[in-house]
């Protein structure tokens, strides 16, 4: 009825046994080195994390900082050309449109005009490379 005898089907079970006695071994050998491996991976990205909040909020103070002085040099240019400009001198209000006079008065407007347009961008411009040297420094 068997084709193989008692001892043959025994020896079998028992290789089975074996193998899968190995390949469970090996598989909870692999477990627990990639569970391992998983809680090094969430240790390392915790320290990351914390070091990017704190890049993160270097930035942010360099930026306020940063904002906060460029915004009171511009009101300090734009206060400096208002005061010299020619339309708060109150002899230019009596300049009538003909005469050469006004023309000059335009060209001085103009030229206020031009001058504080020019010292906002600069001013822009050296703030900005104010901003980008210290952010280039953090850490």
């Amino acid at each position: 009825m068997f084709p193989l005898s008692v001892i043959d089907y025994v020896k079998v079970g028992i290789c089975i046994l074996l193998l899968g006695g190995s390949w469970y071994l090996g598989y909870r050998f692999e477990h627990l080195r990639f569970a391992q491996f998983q809680d090094e991976v969430k240790q390392q990205a915790a320290v990351q994390e914390a070091k990017v909040a704190s890049i993160n909020k270097q930035h942010e103070i360099v930026t306020k900082g940063i904002q906060d002085e460029y915004e009171a040099k511009l009101a300090a240019v734009r206060n400096y050309y208002k005061s010299t400009s020619v339309w708060n001198n109150p002899s230019s209000s009596k300049v009538s449109g003909l005469s050469p006079t006004s023309q000059l008065a335009d060209a001085i407007a103009s030229y206020n005009g031009l001058a504080l347009r020019c010292s906002e961008t600069t001013l822009q411009l050296v703030e900005l490379q104010k901003w980008i040297n210290e952010q280039v420094g953090i850490k």
